[in-house]
């Protein structure tokens, strides 16, 4: 066997059987409501500790075996995706780094080490967004790192807040300020954070970009790690949120960007960037049911969203890689023909995020549109829900209708066939967890029936919704020359809508430029200017200055005693 494939398939055995046992771990730890704390002491001086502590509850634990199982199918998975490259051993050791950085955020109740963990998926994210080493890609990773680095500051400064209580364990301090002016801080700086990270607007322009780094890592980095842990950090602070009264400023926010990325994935024709869009809807209605304090039905949507989102980007990865690294879905078309396996797998994760009824994301989906409804749901939340839910299945039917069921706009030399038979198992294995996952999981968090009682028109309004943004997203497909010429009517606003409300470009050429240009005005006023010249540079002359006249007077001692007396007897004969 070659080394490469050895290490893949190592890697692949070892992260899949350690996340099966951290998933039946947490079911244990759900049915019998069991937590552990552990604490290692790393240091202890003059009675002053340094303490690691580790949470282990069956919210940690299944999200840790779910990340885990989806790591080793897209390590299984890359060893066909990425047979050409020859540093296939560093894009696994990068991929093993970023599962580990994502499970020290996952376990821990203490800000520092949540700091660790949240700094290493920032900085091995910007390693791979640039990991095919081209103009695209470093402009992406700069984009994703000095965004998620806003983030970081707001995390830093809520651990520097967090030394008023003498402790950074924020998990034993959450149900004892809840109405303290530090907890309003601290929770509005966590929110901060957890946007930047999860891509809330404005900081969405970021996730799409992310899109220049290779398929499998996006199937792992916007399925269940890096995006995912803003909306887990939200889980943990949910009770804060709650009680400090940002629920509205957060429902707000997830409703806007569900609505807007909604909107941009109906106009966007890259493959990955539709994909991409949709995770960002998703993780728009995470953040906006957290608000209503539903901190289980956005824990459980997590979970069942990164089973079908990654199978998707796999699927797409399969296409990409048939059609010789295009990704326009204009130039696809009919590949139910030559790839029936893939194309099949991408239907049902396609169905499963419009959540069609038994798969995956209609357990999480259909509960959360429910609750909403059964909640205290004001009328513009109302519309951003099911419009956005409709926008879904629309851009969804578009998708498949452009790709599997549509004309054959190939190009003449694509040979294509299911031949990767590491992907296709790495994709069978998905398939299973994307069809049965949802029901799952839901006897597991939610063992005891509920029931929701609501008006007929509004229990079928999901329904109905999808149902309708299907045909529409249909229609448009198909009349897609002509509705490409209707667009030109309404070219700024279909320009508006399609770019993300002008963000990245509001990002990339207004934001960042000018924060760019700040900090060159201030390095050359402040760190090479007067600062420098009255600070640590004027004192470094001073001092040079002053013990060179302290050399010489010490290596010509007896000269300038001489010079002195004479001076002295010639200035007396002088006065006298």
């Amino acid at each position: 066997m070659n080394w490469r494939l050895s290490i893949c398939v190592i890697s692949f055995i070892i992260l899949f059987l350690i996340g099966i046992i951290f998933f039946f771990v947490g079911i244990y730890f759900c049915l019998f409501s069991i937590c552990y704390f552990i604490e290692w002491e790393i240091l202890i001086l003059n009675s002053s500790s340094i303490v690691m502590t580790f949470l282990f509850d069956w919210m940690s634990l299944t999200f840790m075996g779910f990340v885990l199982f989806i790591s080793s199918m897209v390590i299984f998975y890359s060893n066909d995706y990425m047979e050409g490259d020859p540093y296939l051993v560093r894009f696994i050791l990068l991929v093993i780094l970023f599962v580990l950085s994502m499970m020290l955020l996952i376990i821990s109740p203490n800000m520092i080490s949540i700091l660790l963990g949240w700094d290493g998926l920032g900085l091995i994210s910007y390693l791979l967004v640039i990991y095919y080493q081209n103009f695209k890609s470093y402009s992406a990773g700069m984009l994703t790192v000095l965004s998620n680095r806003l983030g970081d500051v707001a995390f830093l400064i809520s651990i520097a807040w967090m030394l008023n209580f003498g402790s950074w364990n924020y998990i034993f301090y959450i149900d004892l300020f809840d109405y303290l002016l530090e907890a309003k801080v601290i929770t509005f700086l966590m929110i901060f954070a957890a946007m930047t990270k999860s891509a809330q607007i404005p900081f969405s322009s970021w996730l799409p970009a992310a899109m220049a780094a290779p398929t499998p890592v996006s199937a792992l980095v916007h399925s269940s790690t890096l995006v995912t842990a803003g909306v887990y950090l939200m889980i943990r602070f949910n009770s804060l949120i709650i009680n400090t009264g940002y629920c509205n400023y957060l429902l707000f926010i997830g409703g806007m960007t569900m609505f807007m990325s909604g909107l941009g994935a109906n106009f966007e024709f890259d493959l990955k960037k539709i994909i991409a869009l949709s995770t960002l809807s998703q993780l728009g209605l995470m953040m906006s049911i957290l608000s209503m304090g539903f901190y289980n039905l956005a824990f459980f949507h997590l979970l069942t969203h990164a089973l079908f989102k990654a199978l998707l980007f796999m699927c797409a990865g399969v296409m990409i890689h048939n059609l010789n690294d295009c990704q326009d879905i204009r130039f696809m078309g009919g590949l139910i023909y030559y790839l029936p396996l893939t194309t099949s797998c991408f239907c049902v994760s396609n169905l499963a995020l419009c959540g069609m009824p038994f798969l995956a994301g209609f357990y999480s989906k259909d509960l959360i549109l429910e609750m909403s409804l059964f909640g205290s749901l004001n009328m513009i939340s109302f519309v951003f829900y099911f419009f956005s839910t409709g926008l879904t299945a629309c851009y969804t039917a578009r998708l498949i209708c452009y790709t599997v069921i549509g004309d054959n706009n190939l190009s003449v030399s694509s040979g294509m066939m299911d031949e990767g038979w590491n992907m296709l198992k790495g994709m069978m294995g998905m398939v299973f967890m994307a069809i049965m996952g949802g029901s799952l999981l839901s006897w597991i968090i939610f063992p005891y029936p509920s029931m929701i009682c609501l008006p007929f028109e509004l229990k079928g309004l999901a329904l109905f919704v999808s149902i309708s943004g299907a045909l529409f997203g249909y229609m448009f497909s198909f009349f897609s020359y002509n509705y490409s010429l209707i667009t030109m009517y309404f070219m700024l606003s279909t320009f508006f809508l399609g770019s993300m409300w002008f963000m990245p470009y509001i990002s990339t050429r207004g934001v960042i430029p000018s924060f760019l240009g700040v900090g060159t005005l201030l390095v050359s006023s402040f760190d090479q200017g007067w600062c420098e010249m009255f600070g640590g540079q004027g004192m470094f002359n001073m001092f040079r200055s002053n013990s060179i006249f302290i050399q010489f007077l010490q290596v010509n001692l007896i000269k300038v005693y001489l010079m002195c007396f004479v001076s002295f007897i010639f200035i007396m004969l002088l006065l006298f």
